[in-house]
């Protein structure tokens, strides 16, 4: 496979472009799509140089499909521009992985349908994140309303330069109001602004890259409280996590699959 690594030269995508590099299976081709604020003419990756392609230069992916046979898309853009770059990989049918946020599930679901490519859409793919996201699934379908009463507070610490709130936190919403729970996206607390994290007890060193996520669960009566907290600093656990995404979508397209969106947890399950 053939990988066009675009958000580049951001930080998470230049961790993934990194990762990807050091596995034999995939080849980074030599150029990225990137913001239009953007100055620098290209980034170099394991001793590879990319050259960084504007918004308005979008028209060259037809000579780098060419150019570069089986091409696969990671995207790891601004929220602001995912959902108009999930429309353009559709309209040229390249099968891509999607870890920004702010995707809209059911346009993007319908125009892969549409285009009858294959793509893993996924705002967390930290693959260990995602286990215990589907633990907290498994009990909404199963004890549906179970913390009925019940009050719940969401609190997600990330770097200063996260552009909207956590897809990982938005995520448990629907899961939680399964378990009574009338939680809304807006509840959620976001935490940017370093001296509010150190004292939440971030590491120094982490404050540019980290995802803190607590769950606290609270009896009416105020004598139970239940947590579920996931602490990640760095990024690596995500950019592992797209080497498992572009393994999936290889044994997915080797099996002659097609029109179909995955999640993280379709990756995990296969």
């Amino acid at each position: 496979m053939q990988i066009m690594i675009n958000g580049l030269p951001g930080n998470m995508s230049s961790l993934a472009a990194k990762t990807i590099a050091k596995k034999s299976s995939y080849k980074i081709v030599p150029f990225a799509f990137t913001g239009p604020e953007i100055t620098a003419a290209s980034t170099s990756i394991e001793g590879q140089e990319i050259a960084l392609i504007k918004p308005d230069g979008k028209a060259i992916i037809d000579q780098i499909k060419k150019d570069y046979g089986g091409l696969t898309i990671v995207d790891f853009s601004h929220p602001s521009a995912v959902n108009k770059n999930i429309e353009f990989y559709c309209s040229k049918k390249i099968n891509f992985v999607c870890g920004t946020t702010g995707v809209d599930m059911a346009a993007a679901q319908k125009k892969i349908a549409d285009a009858g490519i294959i793509a893993v859409v996924a705002p967390n793919t930290g693959k260990q994140i995602v286990a215990l996201l589907s633990m907290i699934q498994y009990a909404a379908d199963n004890f549906p309303e179970a913390f009925k009463g019940y009050s719940l507070e969401i609190v997600e610490s990330h770097q200063r330069g996260k552009a909207d709130i956590s897809g990982t936190a938005r995520a448990t919403v629907p899961y939680f109001n399964k378990l009574g729970l009338p939680i809304k996206d807006g509840d959620i607390k976001p935490l940017r602004e370093p001296e509010e994290q150190k004292r939440l007890g971030v590491p120094e060193s982490f404050l540019g890259g980290h995802a803190w996520h607590t769950y606290s669960l609270k009896s009416p009566d105020e004598s139970v409280l239940i947590s579920f907290t996931h602490n990640v600093n760095g990024r690596q656990i995500y950019a592992d996590g797209v080497v498992d995404c572009l393994d999936f979508l290889n044994k997915k397209g080797s099996a002659g699959e097609s029109g179909k969106m995955f999640s993280m947890m379709d990756v995990l399950k296969g």
